[in-house]
């Protein structure tokens, strides 16, 4: 069988970078994408060729299309049950409030401790 990889969506080089080697010192793997209409080519992509795809990490803040957006536009695929975990600098009650009614399963805010990463990541990974 094969593993089910992670799809990292966030626009900074750097915050994916990390985040993927913190998941795969896990034994983890990861696919990234740089914004939320590139998270949507990469989910497309993935379905057609049969990739499992096991759960998204998504920042809220980006450029073309933003986290939420992205949220509500997996929603409508079939990818709609994949946990989500929303990893962001954003810690306001409201944007945690639509993150929830877009479809986010849980929330990290940046800068993200490795072991509690991991932590959530296996919960969601099952």
């Amino acid at each position: 069988m094969t593993k089910k990889k992670i799809l990292v969506v966030d626009d900074s080089a750097t915050l994916r970078a990390s985040v993927a080697y913190t998941l795969k010192a896990a034994g983890f793997e990861t696919i990234q994408a740089v914004n939320g209409a590139d998270g949507l080519e990469k989910l497309q992509h993935a379905h057609a060729s049969g990739e499992a795809i096991g759960m998204i990490i998504s920042d809220i803040n980006m450029p073309i299309m933003d986290g939420i957006t992205f949220i509500r536009e997996v929603k409508k695929t079939p990818f709609k049950f994949l946990p989500i975990l929303v990893l962001t600098t954003e810690s306001q009650e409201d944007m945690k409030l639509k993150g929830k009614q877009a479809g986010a399963s849980g929330w990290l805010v940046k800068p993200f401790k490795p072991d509690q990463l991991v932590y959530v990541t296996k919960k969601f990974m099952r």
